[in-house]
């Protein structure tokens, strides 16, 4: 059962020079214990995306089609019900710990707050002895709680940045970049972390990352996003190993593969830069970075279709049965 659903999901932004399309028509759906990984350059609307679930995006924003927590619209809902779902049902671990966390509050009180604040039968000293699990449970030995976010390194942040959003026991747990400026080993050891929360919770987890390669080995299905859209998903094994769009392999070819010196020194890359949202290309979005578009692709609207066996891709060459390498 999917206790995060999307339908046909759209934001656009609307400064004074006109709007911006930031997220387009996107369906995606993360199951009780599935972690889902949407991967993408910056400015394709991953962070948009996230920021849809529990409306955290500016006034000036409009969104369409519906995002469906635990089969209820988040669109629909009352300042008051809306205010219960997050961290309650939902909740987000952000980007950048040092910039989220309190700099002046020891982190035992950080913690404590929302639980006090989302369970009305809890005191404080039935909240001190969640903190205490919820530091077990991200392996943070329970001294840390009298300490200040300055005192922690980026890896012990973060862990903390989990368990401040797994406080209320919610549902959905969204990432946002959660392994950013950390070295492989302590990613290796976040990744692992959350793996583990959503098999032993039965929580839908939804990871954000650039970084292909980083969710291949740590997420059940990948959602690749290129200008606002979906533009193809599947198992990650499956994706990783025979990707369909040429934007995914344009990912891949930005990595080096390990035991391969030449893509250490030469990787592949992708020439030009994402297209601004609010002045897209006709046709498909990727078509002027794309290294076997045609003129079709700059007229045709590309939509997901079924590939194969839970796979879908936006590229009429793969439609066609035309190899994307």
């Amino acid at each position: 059962m999917a206790v995060l659903e999307m339908r046909d999901v759209s934001l656009t932004y609307h400064p004074e020079e006109g709007p911006v399309p930031a997220v387009r028509g996107v369906n995606l759906s993360v199951a009780a214990g599935e972690v889902i990984g949407v991967a993408g350059e910056s400015g394709c609307g991953k962070s948009t995306l996230i920021s849809t679930v529990l409306r955290l995006y500016p006034k000036n924003a409009t969104v369409e089609g519906e995002v469906l927590v635990d089969g209820e619209n988040v669109f629909d809902m009352k300042w008051n019900r809306m205010r219960a779902v997050r961290w309650g049902e939902a909740a987000v671990v952000f980007q950048g710990a040092l910039h989220s966390l309190n700099p002046i509050q020891r982190i035992g009180k950080q913690l404590i707050e929302p639980i006090l604040v989302h369970d009305k039968g809890a005191t404080e000293a039935s909240a001190l002895k969640r903190v205490r699990e919820l530091l077990e449970q991200v392996g943070l030995p329970l001294r840390h709680a009298d300490a200040y976010p300055h005192q922690l390194s980026g890896g012990q942040k973060q862990r903390i940045m989990i368990a401040l959003a797994l406080t209320c026991d919610p549902k959905v747990l969204l990432c946002d970049e959660p392994t950013t400026a950390l070295d492989v080993m302590v990613q290796a050891q976040i990744l692992d972390l959350l793996k583990g929360i959503a098999r032993d919770r039965q929580m839908g987890v939804l990871i954000i990352s650039h970084d292909l390669s980083v969710l291949s080995t740590n997420c059940d299905r990948i959602a690749i996003m290129y200008a606002g859209r979906v533009v193809e998903q599947g198992g990650a094994t499956e994706l990783f190993q025979h990707p369909a769009h040429p934007y995914t392999r344009a990912l891949m070819g930005a990595f080096p593969t390990i035991g391969d010196t030449e893509s250490r020194y030469s990787p592949s890359g992708l020439p030009g830069d994402p297209p601004f949202p609010g002045d897209l290309p006709s046709g498909c979005a990727f078509h002027p970075r794309c290294p076997i578009a045609t003129e079709e692709c700059k007229s045709v609207n590309v939509v997901l279709e079924q590939i194969g066996p839970g796979r879908e891709a936006a590229c009429i060459h793969v439609e066609k049965g035309v190899s994307a390498s």
